[in-house]
């Protein structure tokens, strides 16, 4: 079970160049003018032995003062319900502002464990005035630079004690496990349902240790795995407005803890930016997928045509990954809800394959001959061998030539494809690297 770490606080605190200094990446777009972040406000931190995912809230937020406040309020709210523990940012700089003391409020009334970290102390006197935010009631705070990465090593220490250990030892691990996804109202629940249909007792509940994550065993009619519940039935209050930052909060957990994620779509309105937001996360955490197309029965006219332009529209926004199936299914009907479970099995089957390596390279050898790689500066690139890594989550190929530093993310697609072509890995994701001979 991953653990999910949520980072809140004002704007222009710092809180994206905290997330980039814990992922360790530059994807955040930083810049000095409040609400910038967007789009790249989630990763994964691996500190010691531990890994756990980290979630930047101030991409979330829309610009415009009345607002603005409450947004970020309900995001922090948000938050408190989804992640395992908050890191609530604020700025040596500025001090203690009164949205700080609001934040601190909502903060002290959750029973999650909260971090205070005290961000911009980059120097020796500024040490000295974090000490002012013990009056925010929420403990010691850390003093850090997230830009210089002072301190962010006590940070992360703190932040991996503070974590539930993992445990998920009520989960038997050869067996699939399947999440439905996708955004609120698509029909998460009408299909697990339908899944599910009223025998229940056909149905065993494993709660997970992380909180809301329950896995459902799913064993008849030859089927047999486990149904990631994230459907979201056991809230009682629906946040209304931010529904986008909360159905992805909510879907990270589904999406890192399954095999393969069934992104639901709704057939009446097709493809929108929060499905995509979605599909992203999917291929973060390289999972498999299988797309449903759900309420085809409230579609008027359906011949081929139609469910052709839908297909196309669909993998020309999810390219270049567009080797995955698409399912027209309707969960009111139960129409083609069985060829869903059929197709996640298959994909799901896709992952394990094993190519040998003398299979592989009679086959893609000759390939490469046709096509070689394109000379850069008067080099001939040569791919000499190919081979499959053993025992990886997601199949993955190794090329060894002269020169790997050469050879382009295009290029490296063509060989992909050319393995897609040859072997069945619908709707799973592949790894191609390139290695010195």
């Amino acid at each position: 079970m991953g653990n999910l770490v949520a980072i809140v606080g004002r704007p222009n605190v710092g809180k994206s160049t905290l997330f980039n200094r814990l992922t360790q990446t530059r994807h955040a777009i930083v810049s000095d003018t409040a609400g910038t972040t967007r789009d790249r406000q989630y990763g994964k931190c691996t500190w010691g032995k531990r890994e756990f995912s980290v979630v930047d809230t101030g991409g979330w937020v829309v610009k415009s003062d009345d607002i603005f406040e409450d947004a970020i309020r309900r995001q922090v709210v948000v938050a408190t319900e989804e992640a395992d523990l908050v890191l609530f940012l604020v700025d040596v700089a500025t001090g203690v502002t009164d949205w700080d003391e609001d934040v601190a409020t909502i903060l002290r009334r959750t029973k999650l464990p909260v971090i205070l970290v005290a961000n911009k102390v980059d120097n020796s006197s500024s040490y000295y005035e974090a000490a002012e935010f013990y009056k925010l009631g929420l403990g010691d705070p850390y003093a850090i630079s997230a830009i210089t990465g002072g301190g962010t090593g006590e940070l992360l220490d703190k932040i991996v004690s503070e974590l539930n250990p993992d445990n998920t030892d009520a989960i038997e691990e050869e067996i699939p496990r399947f999440a439905v996804v996708g955004r609120p109202n698509v029909g998460k629940s009408s299909i697990i349902n339908a899944f599910i249909g009223e025998e229940r007792n056909i149905v065993t509940d494993i709660a997970g240790t992380t909180r809301d994550s329950i896995y459902t065993r799913y064993n008849k009619f030859g089927f047999d795995f486990y149904l990631v519940d994230t459907a979201g039935i056991r809230r009682k209050n629906k946040v209304t407005e931010d529904l986008e930052f909360y159905s992805v909060m909510r879907s990270i957990r589904s999406i890192e803890n399954s095999d393969v994620c069934i992104l639901m779509i709704d057939a009446t309105r097709g493809i929108e930016a929060q499905d995509m937001n979605i599909f992203q996360l999917i291929q973060k955490n390289s999972k498999s997928l299988v797309v449903v197309v759900n309420k085809w029965d409230l579609v008027e006219n359906k011949n081929q045509k139609v469910i052709d332009t839908f297909e196309n529209a669909i993998r020309q926004r999810m390219a270049p990954f567009v080797d995955f199936p698409i399912i027209f299914a309707s969960a009111m009907t139960k129409q083609r809800i069985f060829k869903v479970l059929e197709t996640a099995k298959e994909v799901y089957q896709n992952r394990k394959l094993k190519i040998g390596t003398s299979k592989l390279n009679e086959v893609m050898l000759p390939l490469v001959e046709a096509y070689p790689p394109p000379s850069i500066k008067g080099k001939y690139i040569k791919i000499k061998y190919v081979s499959q890594i053993p025992n990886t989550q997601i199949p993955s190929f190794v090329f060894y030539a002269n020169l790997p530093q050469y050879i382009k993310e295009p290029y490296k697609r063509f060989l992909e494809n050319k393995i897609r072509e040859n072997w069945s890995l619908h709707g799973c994701p592949v790894n191609i690297f390139v290695r010195q001979k």
